[in-house]
């Protein structure tokens, strides 16, 4: 019995110390870029979730100007613009590619109806919304059930009431609609979907106040609370929403920086903090987020370690931050603290102008 138990224990610690020496699986990283230097397309990274490590750079897929990338709820597609002025007649364009075991294969690409789409969106059920900035304008396309880009509607942000110039920026979907950042309206249109499109919706335009120039925005849990990051003026605006589900403004907080290029903003998944990029003095600006009321207190911020962080993104797990430098093609990888918020720099890594960072994990 007594060798027994002594082999027992062997064996014991032999499978612990063979669960321990397990290599950790590896994440895989997208990232989209400019190719006016030496990037050529889209690129990947492997990403280690426990040490926060990135290697393995590959090119993925050569496209002009892939500054923003998007990936389907299910990880069979991803969806990328052209931002260029030349796709075709009217602008640039999108591609749509199936992800297999890493790889990407060109699907289909089509025009965007307009110059310089800057970002994509994707829908629970069937469609993505491009955002053309120079051209003011938002193309939905209906997707195949490959993933590939089918029909295409066009809504034109044109006024005539107004000598502003539409800069659309951002499109999000979800349960109440369809919601576009314009930056050259200061304001927010909302939208909501029929049998034969889409149209404008219960208030359709959220305004931002005059040379605010919204440019990202994200959605607190349950959507309550809606915080929009203006450009031009380096504010986040918190936003209520009310018993008609209409959204107030509650709050504008000065992101503490340079007073213009705020570029990019998300919440942490626990809804706890609040996070934007500033392209002035090139940081990551923290907030804190009150749980009861939705408004935010400034907490500090973060050199990014680099010259215009454009995109940023919480990895999977929400223990590391990430943040593209376009100008000094580097990505920047920080420890978050997840009581706190705040971020302690690990290490950086060089990629050619990265603009968009996103996980397949």
């Amino acid at each position: 019995m007594k060798k027994f138990f002594i082999v027992l224990t062997i064996f014991v610690f032999v499978m612990g110390c063979s669960e321990n020496n397990k290599p950790t699986q590896t994440q895989t990283l997208f990232v989209g870029t400019y190719t006016d230097g030496s990037s050529e397309g889209i690129y990947t990274l492997q990403f280690n979730p426990e040490t926060g490590e990135l290697d393995s750079l590959e090119l993925k897929a050569k496209l002009p100007n892939p500054s923003f990338l998007a990936i389907s709820k299910d990880k069979k597609n991803l969806f990328a613009v052209q931002e260029t002025a030349d796709y075709d007649s009217l602008g640039g364009g999108v591609t749509s590619f199936s992800i297999d075991k890493g790889e990407l294969k060109v699907l289909n690409s089509k025009g965007s109806a307009g110059a310089h789409p800057c970002h994509v969106a994707i829908s629970e059920d069937g469609q993505i919304a491009v955002s053309n900035y120079s051209g003011g304008n938002l193309a939905i396309f209906d997707l195949q059930e490959d993933g590939s880009l089918g029909d295409r509607q066009i809504i034109y942000h044109r006024t005539a009431d107004t000598l502003a110039k539409p800069h659309v920026h951002k499109a999000h979907f979800n349960e109440d609609g369809l919601f576009v950042a314009d930056l050259g309206l200061d304001a927010l249109k909302r939208y909501s979907k029929q049998t034969y499109g889409w149209v404008p919706a219960h208030q359709n335009t959220i305004a931002m106040g005059e040379g605010s120039g919204p440019r990202h925005f994200v959605f607190g849990e349950n959507r309550n609370y809606l915080y929009v990051l203006n450009e031009l003026n380096a504010t986040i605006s918190v936003l209520k929403r009310d018993d008609e589900g209409s959204y107030n403004q509650i709050q504008t907080e000065s992101t503490n920086d340079d007073p213009k290029w705020c570029a990019d903003i998300h919440l942490s998944a626990d809804g706890k903090f609040l996070y934007s990029s500033n392209r002035g003095k090139n940081t990551i600006v923290i907030f804190s987020v009150d749980a009861e009321n939705g408004k935010i207190t400034l907490v500090g911020s973060e050199s990014t370690k680099g010259n215009s962080p454009r995109n940023f993104t919480l990895d999977p797990g929400g223990k590391f931050m990430l943040v593209g430098n376009q100008k000094s093609d580097n990505i920047a990888v920080f420890k978050r603290d997840l009581e706190k918020g705040t971020l302690e720099f690990l290490k950086e890594y060089k990629v050619p102008s990265p603009v968009c960072l996103v996980f397949t994990d």
